[in-house]
């Protein structure tokens, strides 16, 4: 549960934990919500609080007790202090709410379609962000010694997800060069394609669609057994890590940069065709897709799909 504050140039949220109305009397002392407002900052135990307040030992066990009774505050560590040990305690939330009335449905990922909301989970749980994007490096790096021009895209895809999202407590992005093994373990999404991004080359031969790397990295189907030779070819791949199944992967990539920006395009503006998955085999959500310029300014504004 989140709470929101909005105002005019921003959105504010922080987690928050549901407490009964006949609770609400945990709250009612003054010393009560300095106790809580010591234990927002960090935990600790009840004698550094009473030192820190000035108030009687007694009396903040007393509001302790209480306050874990009600369920606002936990015990979170145990510390041998001056001989004996000591519980630390900390907030459960840094926010609580008393509901007088059901909840209404929010219009973020509840008004998706039954199947374009089981494609964005598990990257989106409970609206917080729960994944790792990759994005090539734009320094010389891998084989190739390339620079990725493909990042800039992620920005487009990130505020994508941001419109479904309530709170993302932490930075969620990392480049392939400074990806470490226990990174790869949750659910990842990675952009770009093998050339500029060393995590896409290293789970490759994993892919339903494939970079062919003999063939001036092809795009390659084991779906349809069809090879796309265009630079402005693109996947969209959601699949189950191949170093954790427990988690997902979704690839967003392409042959050139201009495949992987086709590929964004796709998912940010046909996005309910994505989560239909592969015309070929529906069960698989691989999709190939083709940058059109429909302008011929020189640059891809729309797609075709492929498969």
């Amino acid at each position: 549960m989140y709470v929101i504050e909005k105002s005019k140039t921003e959105i504010s949220s922080l987690p928050a934990k549901e407490i009964k109305p006949s609770k609400i009397k945990a709250f009612g002392s003054k010393v009560a919500r300095d106790i809580l407002r010591e234990l927002v900052k960090e935990a600790a135990y009840p004698r550094a609080i009473a030192k820190k307040l000035k108030i009687n030992e007694q009396l903040i066990y007393y509001h302790i007790r209480n306050l874990e009774k009600a369920g606002i505050i936990e015990v979170v560590k145990r510390e041998m202090i001056q001989g004996s040990f000591a519980n630390f305690y900390a907030l459960k939330q840094p926010a609580f709410v008393i509901k007088f009335k059901e909840f209404e449905k929010a219009r973020k990922i509840s008004e998706l379609e039954k199947t374009q909301g089981k494609f964005l989970n598990p990257f989106i749980e409970d609206g917080n962000f729960n994944a790792t994007i990759i994005i090539g490096s734009p320094d010389p790096h891998g084989p190739a010694k390339a620079r990725s021009r493909d990042g800039y895209y992620a920005i487009d895809l990130a505020l994508f997800f941001g419109t479904f999202l309530n709170y993302s407590p932490k930075s969620s992005v990392k480049l392939d060069t400074e990806v470490r093994t226990e990174d790869l373990e949750g659910n990842l999404i990675i952009v770009g394609g093998p050339v500029v991004n060393t995590i896409t080359e290293r789970f490759n031969a994993k892919l339903p669609i494939k970079f062919d790397k003999k063939n001036n990295w092809a795009v390659v189907s084991t779906i349809s057994n069809k090879t796309y030779n265009s630079d402005e070819a693109g996947v969209i791949i959601k699949m189950k890590n191949p170093v954790n199944p427990r988690k997902s992967l979704l690839l967003i990539a392409g042959k050139r940069y201009s495949g992987t920006k086709a590929a964004i395009i796709a998912f940010l503006k046909h996005f309910n065709e994505i989560a239909k998955g592969n015309k070929f085999n529906n069960k698989i959500f691989a999709k190939v897709v083709e940058g059109v310029d429909l302008d011929s300014d020189g640059v891809v504004d729309e797609v075709e799909f492929l498969e």
